[in-house]
């Protein structure tokens, strides 16, 4: 019997996640908004907003030691020479302020939380961190194409990314530090891709090489 009265229907609760009490500045307090900030990243690793402005661009140099990737801005100024030490277990990565490589431009580094993990987890340490507790973590979600990238080991959100290539950022977080993680994350992927692909080849080659012995 109807009462007059719309049923009840339950609002799905909303994740929260405390503010950010502070500015994080790590390249610069120019790359700060007072609003949230989303980005986009197309597969020329062109960095845009919502209104689809060119905001930074990537460029890559691939030299024997290192694997090196540049941030720059709209007008192609460096911000950031990112450079991977191929030889260390955890995939480090770090990044430099400009094109500089002096230890005193180091502005931070990141590297796995773990040698062998099924998600993508990275500590990042500030260049003037000598210690063993990270600065911030990147954090896959429940998804391989979404991380989170949180403050230290809080559940304080500086920003998350969505399918890899959109951003949404925090306000007074600085966005320009999180385009250059970005940088660090999507490279990671595509060298697990790259990984992946060399073990099928070497399993096809390995058939093909006993199904010879077997012929002879």
């Amino acid at each position: 019997m109807a009462t007059g009265q719309a049923p009840f229907n339950p609002v799905p609760a909303m994740r929260t996640y405390p503010p950010v009490e502070h500015p994080v500045v790590v390249i610069g307090p120019q790359y700060l908004a007072q609003y949230p900030v989303e980005l986009a990243v197309n597969s020329d690793f062109k960095v845009s907003d919502i209104n689809g402005t060119l905001i930074f661009q990537v460029k890559s140099k691939l030299l024997t030691l290192h694997d090196r990737r540049f941030l720059k801005d709209a007008a192609g100024n460096t911000l950031v020479n990112l450079r991977q030490k191929i030889s260390t277990m955890h995939d480090r990565w770090e990044a430099f302020r400009g094109e500089s490589k002096e230890k005193n431009d180091l502005l931070f580094t990141a590297k796995k939380s773990k040698l062998f993990q099924f998600k993508t987890e990275l500590d990042v340490f500030l260049g003037n961190n000598k210690g063993e507790v990270p600065d911030f973590k990147v954090k896959e979600g429940y998804s391989e194409s979404s991380c989170s990238i949180l403050l230290g080991d809080s559940n304080t959100m500086l920003a998350q990314v969505h399918g890899r290539h959109t951003l949404a950022i925090m306000p007074n977080v600085d966005y320009a530090f999180i385009v250059a993680l970005v940088v660090v994350i999507l490279n990671g992927d595509n060298a697990d891709d790259h990984g992946e692909a060399a073990a099928t080849s070497l399993k096809v080659l390995n058939g093909v090489v006993e199904g010879l012995g077997s012929a002879a």
